[in-house]
């Protein structure tokens, strides 16, 4: 387990025990009411990714978000659960599907998103993450998708497909998934 004294684990925010082994690691709101453990690999993990599109954009206050999908199976609530306040909206940006949000109540962090679409799954934010290595290793984006909505200055990953609108599983046929499990679906995420 990397200690929190390492430098992967800088200053950031109030809580100061967030932790990483091989298979799992701590995603921890800004002022540490909540913490989640979530898998770095398979079969937990199912996928990674940077999205462009308007929903995450005006969710995140950001130009684009970068993503972790984990099987709810597999997300265990640590402490603060019942301090998650959700919002839903019924019409996203691809389709009249609930997607809810999952914020801190008391420093208003989105930890992550659940979508009637993506039944099974929670999308979590990569920002959250305690080890800030892991958006480097085991966390670096497998797929951006919505580029059509990316902003001019922002530049591709370099090696990373490039999807317009909603990535498929197909668009990541020959993509390292190091360590990733995919779920057997033909669905678009």
């Amino acid at each position: 387990m990397a200690a929190r004294q390492d430098e992967n684990f800088p200053v950031a925010g109030l809580a100061r025990d967030g932790w990483s082994t091989e298979d799992e690691a701590t995603a921890t709101c800004f002022c540490g009411a909540v913490q989640l453990v979530f898998p770095i690999q398979g079969p937990g993990l199912l996928n990674r990714h940077v999205c462009h599109c308007s929903d995450c954009r005006k969710i995140s206050a950001a130009f684009y978000m970068s993503n972790i999908t984990v099987a709810d199976t597999h997300l265990k609530h640590v402490r603060g659960q019942e301090k998650l306040t959700a919002f839903g909206q019924a019409e996203t940006v691809r389709a009249k599907a609930q997607m809810t949000n999952y914020f801190c109540a008391v420093c208003g962090t989105l930890m992550y998103r659940k979508g009637a679409r993506f039944p099974g799954m929670a999308i979590l934010r990569t920002g959250t993450v305690d080890d800030f290595s892991l958006a480097e290793t085991k966390l670096r984006p497998q797929v951006e998708q919505f580029i059509e909505n990316r902003v001019a200055w922002s530049t591709p990953i370099e090696g990373v497909p490039q999807v317009v609108g909603l990535f498929r599983m197909t668009d990541l046929e020959g993509v390292p998934r190091e360590g990733v499990t995919f779920p057997q679906t033909s669905a678009r995420y």
